[in-house]
């Protein structure tokens, strides 16, 4: 799209690709921070530059500049992308897409249309995996009207239980997307981290400085390379807690603003689907909706 506009990429090229947007959504610039020392200069005389992957310490900076992003919505982005790099995710147009999961495997469920030439001709949901490996997943294949008419009956019994919903809501509506302790383990692991690169470095600028017994320098610079890598995966899962935590915030504010507002549906609605679910959930026995606010609504029968 930005291609057919002619809209330049931020070097100036005409065409755009998947990599340079990609760029662009996970760039914390546009939501006023900035991470320090991303590259380093590895030869001051022809000026040759390096992605620096943890010879240097790097240093993330808050509000370091005004920022043209909402920090809200560019953490939402960053949900989204996580949750993309999940096996088996599509992003076809139907709402259904990457949404539907298969209870027994954790698959997702896909579009098959039956009778494609005939006036019999119907769309079935069924787990992609259900025939591959020599497996065979014992949950069934649904109908679109029937996730539908589940989704109808979802949200037409929020509707009607709006009142004991909307005052359970009220209780924790002050403590929603609170990541104070979420924030304190980061800062914390950070600071850890800190601390294991700056031993690093002492430690190879040592073996740069003196001749050091080799035996004795690589389990001690692999040990301390595993302690800092070991840190990141830490921070790495505190940081993807907090999308969760403020994913399902976000939902809790949609499902307060929605079901206050709403009246009973008798129709399907595509993007009351989109704000409200987060994902169906298909058993053998029965299925369960997951609400974008960690709600999770039964429906027993299964057609």
């Amino acid at each position: 799209m930005l291609t057919k506009q002619g809209i330049p990429t931020p070097s100036g090229k005409k065409n755009w690709s998947p990599s340079t947007v990609d760029s662009i959504l996970q760039n914390e610039k546009y939501k006023g921070n900035a991470i320090l020392q991303k590259t380093f200069c590895v030869d001051f005389l022809t000026k040759k530059m390096k992605v620096n992957e943890g010879e240097l310490p790097q240093y993330y900076v808050e509000n370091s500049h005004p920022a043209i992003i909402d920090s809200e919505v560019f953490d939402e982005v960053q949900h989204e992308l996580a949750k993309r790099k999940k096996a088996g995710y599509t992003s076809r147009s139907s709402c259904f897409s990457s949404r539907i999961v298969c209870g027994e495997c954790g698959g997702f469920y896909g579009p098959k249309v039956w009778h494609s030439t005939s006036k019999y001709k119907r769309t079935i949901w069924q787990c992609n995996r259900k025939f591959k490996d020599g497996k065979r997943c014992s949950t069934p294949h649904l109908y679109e009207d029937y996730i539908k008419d589940m989704f109808i009956r979802v949200m037409n019994s929020m509707v009607e239980d709006k009142e004991s919903i909307l005052a359970g809501y009220k209780e924790i509506v002050g403590n929603l997307g609170d990541t104070t302790e979420l924030d304190q383990e980061e800062r914390k692991l950070a600071s850890e981290g800190e601390v294991v690169l700056g031993l690093i470095e002492k430690l190879v600028n040592e073996n740069a400085r003196k001749d050091l017994d080799q035996d004795d320098y690589s389990p001690r610079y692999a040990e301390l390379v595993k302690q800092y890598e070991s840190i990141q995966v830490k921070l790495a899962g505190v940081a993807e807690h907090k999308r969760d935590v403020l994913a399902r915030g976000r939902g809790v504010k949609d499902i307060i603003k929605l079901i206050g507002s709403s009246n009973l549906i008798s129709e399907f609605d595509g993007a009351l689907w989109k704000t409200l679910v987060d994902r169906l959930e298909i058993y053998s026995d029965g299925n369960f909706f997951i609400m974008k606010d960690g709600r999770k609504v039964r429906i027993f029968r299964n057609p």
